[in-house]
């Protein structure tokens, strides 16, 4: 059972097994989101957000770790950005503003 499914109130008629399907249908719908709005920077979404693409990914390979699945970070990343991560960066990603960096570093150090 997931942390999420923990969280639903108890007369909820949903089986362990409909959540985790309805919760993976909802990451997928994510994913394809962030695929087709490459324009939306990672740093944005950590400074507006607290996670971006990247945190996806490490999230999906530690899954993949704690359930004995072998996925490494590149693999990972590559499902989550829809390609290479680094043909993702040379196509998408842009130069951090000054300002972008300045709120990032404000950020909590701790992610």
């Amino acid at each position: 059972m997931t942390e999420t499914s923990r969280t639903l109130p108890p007369e909820t008629p949903l089986s362990p097994e409909t959540i985790r399907d309805l919760e993976a249908a909802a990451f997928r719908r994510l994913l394809g989101h962030l695929r087709d709005r490459p324009e939306v920077q990672n740093i944005d979404m950590m400074n507006l957000a607290g996670f971006c693409r990247n945190c996806l990914s490490n999230w999906m390979e530690d899954a993949a770790r704690e359930q004995g699945v072998p996925l490494d970070r590149n693999g990972a990343r590559e499902h989550v950005y829809g390609m290479p991560y680094e043909e993702w960066k040379a196509r998408h990603q842009k130069e951090a503003s000054a300002a972008q960096q300045a709120a990032f570093a404000s950020r909590d150090p701790g992610h």
